[in-house]
């Protein structure tokens, strides 16, 4: 009797398990890290920076660890083509186009030879404040292979709050045009300053011809939505390697609370 008690028990727990599995499995989810300054005066508690030695340490996990890093293109084109997700699979963007981007984030990502987006404020390249990347810079790094451009707007406008169409297509479709041209290369990827957009704004970046567009932490609502894929923020809070682990996961934005789509 105690014997078939303990069967039960085994088989009940591994149903459980599978089931569970099963479950986290449909909440995967490609994880799309998201950064923004990699400067050494990052302190913990900013959300927009990280400083190059917790950056470096991370694309080496990344690398040591086996992860799947693809472009941003390839993990739209998965995703499109309803094609099986390699396990471990990751993207690398960055937010803004600051300087430091150049100075501290590229070495690392050519060591470690981790392709990434940089999405710019078409407007801010090479601004006199010198805090932004400049043509030059771009230049190289597009040369180099491993980094792509995308738009981030000509202003960095918050896009919801602008209330003439004009404008909104200028903001969209005028960076495009106008990173196109500097960049001699098509421009496909689009981000929306603050995560913010809504059904008008996502529909006018379709028209503008980008193939896909991203926002920011927003739980499962926008996980396939090739125009509104949300993303994982990685700032200097997440220096620590488990957390790291666990944002890059995939299953991060599985125990947010999602939002409404837009």
């Amino acid at each position: 009797m105690f014997k078939n008690r303990k069967l039960i028990f085994v088989i009940l727990l591994f149903v459980v398990l599978l089931s569970f599995f099963g479950f986290m499995r449909s909440r995967y989810t490609i994880p799309i890290l998201m950064y923004h300054s990699v400067a050494p005066q990052a302190e913990k508690g900013y959300r927009l920076k990280v400083t190059p030695d917790v950056f470096a340490k991370q694309m080496r996990f990344l690398r040591e660890h086996g992860y799947n890093i693809v472009t941003l293109e390839e993990a739209a084109d998965l995703l499109r083509k309803h094609k099986r997700i390699p396990p471990m699979t990751v993207v690398v963007t960055f937010d803004d186009g600051y300087k430091d981007n150049y100075i501290y984030a590229y070495p690392v990502l050519k060591q470690y030879k981790i392709p990434a987006t940089i999405f710019l404020i078409a407007n801010e390249v090479q601004r006199p404040q010198g805090d932004k990347l400049s043509w030059s810079d771009i230049e190289i790094m597009q040369a180099g292979g491993l980094i792509a451009f995308g738009s981030h707007t000509l202003n960095h406008a918050w896009l919801p709050e602008v209330t003439s169409d004009n404008i909104l297509k200028n903001e969209i479709s005028e960076s495009k045009k106008y990173l196109e041209d500097k960049l001699g290369v098509k421009v496909d990827t689009f981000c929306y300053p603050g995560g913010r957009l809504n059904a008008k704004i996502r529909q006018m970046v379709i028209d503008a011809g980008y193939k896909v567009a991203v926002s920011t932490n927003k739980g499962r609502a926008r996980a396939n939505d090739l125009f509104a894929l949300n993303r994982v923020r990685i700032s200097q809070n997440d220096s620590n390697q488990l957390i790291f682990w666990f944002k890059a996961s995939g299953y991060y934005n599985a125990f947010r609370k999602d939002k409404n789509a837009y």
